[in-house]
């Protein structure tokens, strides 16, 4: 399983970015989708998750601003990023991981895609 992300960039305060992460691998359509970030000097944090039957769960710090969507045809999951702020700048991951109620478990990381937004 491959878990490949794009998208990032520098944009300004105010601006919009739009993620995509693509997966190679059987596992898309069932798995939990998640975006996570990672400043300089912080741990990785969720941004945002959507399940394979389309429920979202969102970082109180980005409600409004940033949409998840996943795209289970071409095994991809998108993050809409409106509003940006200076202190969104991180490097951005996606995330695969095992339905909740699974025994197997199992989790898939990308390579991250940098975001930084100017003031």
């Amino acid at each position: 399983v491959q878990l490949q992300a794009c998208g990032g960039g520098l944009v300004q305060a105010g601006g919009s970015l739009r993620l995509s992460c693509v997966v190679f691998g059987s596992i898309f359509s069932i798995s939990i989708m998640g975006w996570y970030r990672q400043a300089p000097g912080k741990q990785r944090e969720l941004v945002a998750d959507i399940t394979f039957g389309g429920s979202t769960n969102y970082a109180n710090s980005v409600k409004g601003r940033y949409t998840i969507s996943r795209d289970n045809a071409e095994n991809t999951v998108y993050l809409q990023m409106n509003s940006l702020k200076p202190e969104d700048t991180a490097v951005y991951y996606c995330n695969a991981k095992n339905p909740t109620s699974w025994q197997m478990q199992y989790e898939f990381w990308g390579q991250g895609t940098l975001v930084t937004v100017s003031s």
